[in-house]
């Protein structure tokens, strides 16, 4: 009999036996459109796509040459050089609004006393990034330590601080163009420090700083335009999932600067009443993973 898995807020649950697993969705823990995943499967699913599974019926069907599994419901190839792991998909994102609300509140609350904002950063990513589901990566997770963020960041402030007592207007593009190095160095050192079931993924960002940097002052250009921005997003999007190495699978972003734009100016509006704000955040969020797939090297080619 299978064993089963379900995400809920951001959290895998489970192995549970076939017939527990049916206990938990009749009693609607487990919903149509929640996250499942049981083994043999190539990644999770919303357990309405899985036939026999809501409704009862017959034991599901479930397609043989998964990503192999370890007893507690982990990929056994977690690292890069793992043997599994070329399945395809489309990654999701599932978190509680309570917990989100809370949680960026004292990061934004923290923030403002300048000097917390590493471990603040660090504690904030530890508790988004397994809100994100990848296939045949479970458990994701983050590992970086704020010490590491130290030095840049505080390297920055002394940099601005000088700047601002100079008083060279020159001298303030110097600062926006160590403002985008830094968030460059940052996002190197976030794609190194993702790990699943507690093994690094071995991951590496690729992208040179000068293209970096030319995406963002490509993007701020945009902005002249009303609306040429969110081509531009899509566009950078694309070349950042080119530029993640390490993974033996392509990671591919298929959303349009139509989908982003539309969005974007639904979400400005809504969050203008401050109180939707974390619903808005986890649509935007779930349509930026639906967007992006999994899949095996050269498919998307071909």
């Amino acid at each position: 009999m299978a064993s089963w898995f379900y995400a809920s807020e951001g959290k895998q649950q489970g192995p549970y036996p076939e017939g527990q697993f049916r206990d938990l969705i009749a009693q609607d823990v487990v919903r149509p459109d929640t996250l499942v995943w049981s083994e043999g499967m190539a990644g999770w699913q919303k357990a309405a796509e899985i036939p026999g599974l809501i409704g009862g019926g017959a034991p599901p069907m479930i397609p043989a040459g998964g990503p192999p599994m370890t007893g507690g419901g982990g990929y056994a190839g977690a690292g890069s050089g793992g043997g599994g792991g070329a399945a395809g998909g489309r990654l999701a994102v599932d978190f509680g609004i309570l917990e989100f609300t809370w949680r960026t509140l004292v990061f934004l609350i923290g923030s403002c006393f300048v000097i917390p904002v590493p471990w603040l950063f660090v504690w904030y990513m530890k508790w988004l990034v397994p809100c994100v589901k990848v296939p045949g990566r479970p458990n994701l997770s983050f590992t970086g330590t704020a010490m590491t963020l130290v030095p840049w960041f505080f390297g920055f402030i002394v940099l601005a601080i000088v700047i601002g007592l100079v008083g060279i207007p020159l001298l303030s593009n110097l600062l926006f163009i160590a403002q985008i190095v830094l968030y460059w160095l940052l996002l190197k050192w976030m794609i190194a420090n993702l790990a699943s079931n507690d093994q690094p993924l071995g991951l590496s960002f690729s992208g040179s700083v000068w293209a970096y940097v030319g995406w963002n002052l490509l993007f701020a250009i945009s902005v002249i335009t009303i609306i040429g921005w969110a081509w531009v997003a899509a566009a950078q999007m694309r070349w950042f999932c080119r530029s993640i190495e390490g993974t033996r699978r392509e990671i591919v972003f298929k959303g349009s600067g139509l989908g982003i734009i539309w969005r974007g100016i639904v979400a400005a509006i809504l969050c203008g009443f401050i109180i939707p704000i974390p619903w808005v955040y986890r649509w935007i969020m779930n349509w930026f993973g639906s967007q992006t797939e999994l899949a095996p090297r050269g498919s998307m080619r071909a």
